[in-house]
């Protein structure tokens, strides 16, 4: 697989907003990246990922803030087990109300042995994090129909609350799987690297020269 560092940029598709992640996939993956969106409050994420040489996820770093109030979020897998550490300041959840939305909850997760079983981590409006399950199974050149059901570890923006999530990822033959998790699926092209080109209803690639 290519060792060269590859400068990646997305236009979301579902809201206003874009991510540009720097990525260095030669000895499994290791990822810095900034998100900008306006949902539900005008946002920006910045994140680190780290998998292992077999693309399991191994340590997670994200910072997010917007008008009056900024959280983080990291997770880190040793021994088996994920170590979820939190903090915020300011009070997103006000911010939330005075838009009208629900109250985001708190960062992190309480029980990090909920999250045991996931060997991905998966970051809210992300498509960049399609590519670690895709890669770790190896389902771009899998046999069509081959599906994986999995556990990640789900960070959800903007609140950086930690969930884990059952997701199914299904192979279609060559540069494009299904995904599907609750009552949503959609059919999603990569390229011969495992990077999202196209993902209906999130986002779109933006070519390079």
């Amino acid at each position: 697989m290519p060792t060269t560092p590859k400068s990646l940029l997305w236009t979301r598709t579902d809201t206003a907003g874009a991510e540009h992640a720097l990525v260095d996939d030669g000895h499994g993956l290791a990822a810095q990246g900034t998100q900008l969106a306006v949902d539900p409050v005008p946002y920006t994420c910045r994140y680190q990922v780290t998998t292992d040489t077999d693309w399991a996820s191994v340590r997670l770093e994200v910072e997010v803030e917007g008008a009056g109030w900024r959280r983080s979020v990291r997770l880190e897998r040793a021994t088996q087990r994920w170590r979820v550490t939190a903090a915020e300041q300011g009070d997103l959840d006000a911010v939330l109300t005075a838009a009208g939305h629900a109250p985001a909850g708190l960062p992190g997760v309480e029980d990090p042995d909920r999250l045991a079983d996931a060997l991905d981590v998966d970051l809210g409006g992300s498509p960049l994090f399609n590519t670690l399950p895709l890669r770790r199974l190896g389902l771009n050149t899998a046999p069509p129909d081959t599906a994986h059901s999995i556990s990640v570890a789900w960070v959800l923006l903007p609140s950086l609350t930690v969930l884990p999530a059952e997701q199914v990822y299904t192979g279609l033959g060559p540069n494009r799987f299904r995904y599907a998790s609750g009552g949503f699926s959609a059919e999603v092209e990569v390229d011969a690297d495992g990077y999202v080109l196209r993902y209906p209803g999130l986002a779109e690639r933006a070519a390079t020269r």
